[in-house]
């Protein structure tokens, strides 16, 4: 399946922020999809990001089971950021979301608050969950998703890559998760830019509106975000399976079928309102005609 996964990404600092502190990685020919959202003062993110894409690359392609790789991959990044945190740099993280497609399933790596998404059959599916306070409560039902974008508090985490040292199994650091990926399927993997900004229905309706042009779901993506305010960076990051094309291409002909029936049912319906009051009026018509003829004594009773 990875040989036909179409992929694009896109991404910008946004209408506020004067670095983009984002970064991204794909390999779609081994299925390998990354986005990473810096953390730090001055140019730290950047550093941070950097290093992350950096140290997955050089092991995410090791030996092992999907789920071992991507925790091998993640807790390398994370000690690769520590150790590199000095002077300058102090206190520099990042959070990030990392899939890998492999033999019709996709496997999730997620720490912080990028996001991935499943888009399938008409519908958009979130199957990563925010490390953040926030997060926590739009995920259990406690706020909607609009009350969750406007929250003073969005922007906070309680999980990142790269503070201190971490093993790949440590409790409480990497959310793995792991689901059949079809072919009629698309992942979108984004940073808290492109989410703070845009309702997952609205994420769905651009993808699918573009579902055939990868490059432009994720170019229409960024923009739909810069529209909205454009208050962070923002990455997109779109993959489509061999069969994904959007809705469902039977639905559109029946539409377009039923469109005349339901024209001709629509102009029906008026007239034969209109002949249904002609026919009763003749009959009332002929009624007092009748009775009027009988008490005029012309018709014998």
């Amino acid at each position: 399946m990875n040989g036909t996964l179409a992929s694009a990404a896109a991404t910008d600092t946004g209408l506020v922020r004067e670095r983009n502190e984002d970064r991204f990685w794909m390999d779609a020919a081994r299925g390998v999809f990354l986005v990473v959202d810096g953390v730090g003062g001055q140019a730290a993110g950047e550093v941070a990001a950097e290093t992350a894409v950096e140290a997955i690359r050089e092991t995410i392609f090791q030996d092992g089971a999907p789920e071992e790789r991507i925790r091998a991959a993640i807790a390398h990044a994370n000690n690769r950021i520590f150790e590199r945190a000095t002077g300058a740099l102090d206190g520099m993280a990042c959070v990030l979301t990392l899939a890998l497609v492999e033999d019709g399933h996709v496997t999730i790596g997620h720490v912080g608050d990028s996001r991935l998404y499943l888009i399938w059959r008409g519908a958009i599916r979130k199957l990563t969950a925010d490390h953040s306070p926030v997060g926590e409560e739009e995920d259990a039902g406690a706020i909607g998703e609009e009350q969750a974008m406007l929250h003073p508090r969005r922007n906070e985490v309680f999980r990142e890559v790269g503070s201190r040292r971490r093993s790949p199994d440590e409790a409480d650091f990497i959310d793995i998760r792991r689901c059949r990926f079809h072919a009629d399927a698309a992942l979108l993997l984004c940073s808290d830019g492109l989410t703070d900004l845009l309702t997952a229905a609205g994420v769905r309706e651009i993808v699918e509106r573009y579902a055939a042009e990868p490059a432009r779901v994720a170019a229409e993506l960024v923009e739909a975000a810069n529209q909205a305010g454009g208050t962070d960076n923002v990455t997109a990051v779109f993959v489509a399976g061999a069969e994904f094309h959007g809705p469902s291409g039977a639905t559109r002909p029946r539409l377009s079928t039923t469109r005349p029936a339901a024209h001709a049912r629509r102009m029906a319906g008026p007239l034969t309102g209109r002949l249904a009051f002609l026919a009763y009026g003749v009959l009332i018509a002929m009624l007092a005609w009748v009775v009027w003829r009988a008490a005029a004594g012309w018709i014998k009773p």
